[in-house]
């Protein structure tokens, strides 16, 4: 009775093996939970191909080699990027120490603007700049005034959030901001906060992507805040 009962369960379980076929997923979920595998049996290794890029079959082995090198390629090219990123990240730095020292030594608002603008020039290759102060041409001599209403119905948009602002600005904007800047295809601005709006420093450039939109202008408004607690210290050209 026990050997028929034996056969039967064995037929039974050969039924239910004949009835299971493993699918992809249940491989999957398997080699996931048992990564040793096919360390366990590594004569495995022999029997896995991969089709390559050019039609021929590769080991597994070596497409795990394929794949480390493409990975250790692309982390040469992410370190590359970091370092360049440092390297200008350490100019910019210099750059910005020289200047705001230059700004410091300022006697007067001519100076300071002077100052400004050379460094924009020669130090950061800015192809266009400005330093705009809110006055007559009389108030502030050997610098840029415009009166504030007049910058208002040109550029007001550009200084209601009272934040620097960059991207592909209008053309009577550009215009306002570098009137002998010719051609000019984005720009950035920070504008001069005190107790009340003095001004706005601003760079262009004829590059429409070197100041594209949402860009940070961390720098730009760095600098205008030294400007902002220089300027009441600094007398008018000559006075």
């Amino acid at each position: 009775m026990a050997g028929r009962n034996d056969q039967a369960g064995a037929a039974a379980g050969a039924a239910v093996l004949a009835d299971f076929e493993l699918n992809d997923d249940m491989v999957r979920e398997y080699l996931k939970s048992h990564d040793d595998f096919l360390q366990r049996n590594p004569d495995l290794l022999d029997y896995l191909h991969i089709s390559h890029a050019s039609g021929s079959a590769i080991s597994l082995v070596e497409k795990q080699v394929s794949v480390l090198r493409e990975r250790n390629i692309d982390m040469r090219h992410r370190l590359k990027t970091l370092s360049g990123n440092a390297r200008d990240n350490d100019r910019l730095y210099d750059h910005t120490r020289k200047l705001v020292l230059g700004l410091l030594e300022a006697t007067d608002v001519a100076q300071l603007y002077d100052t400004f603008a050379l460094a924009m020039r020669t130090d950061f290759a800015v192809d266009h700049a400005c330093l705009i102060l809110w006055g007559e041409e009389d108030d502030h001599p050997g610098c840029r005034a415009v009166p504030l209403e007049q910058a208002q119905q040109v550029i007001g948009p550009l200084l209601r959030s009272g934040k620097g602002v960059s991207g592909a600005l209008r053309a009577e904007e550009l215009q306002f901001l570098f009137p002998e800047g010719g051609e000019v295809g984005s720009a950035a601005l920070a504008p001069l906060l005190g107790e009340q709006s003095l001004g706005l420093v601003a760079v262009g450039s004829r590059d429409a992507n070197r100041y594209p939109s949402g860009v940070g202008t961390l720098f730009l408004s760095h600098i205008a805040d030294v400007i902002v607690r220089l300027l009441p210290r600094l007398t008018p050209a000559g006075g």
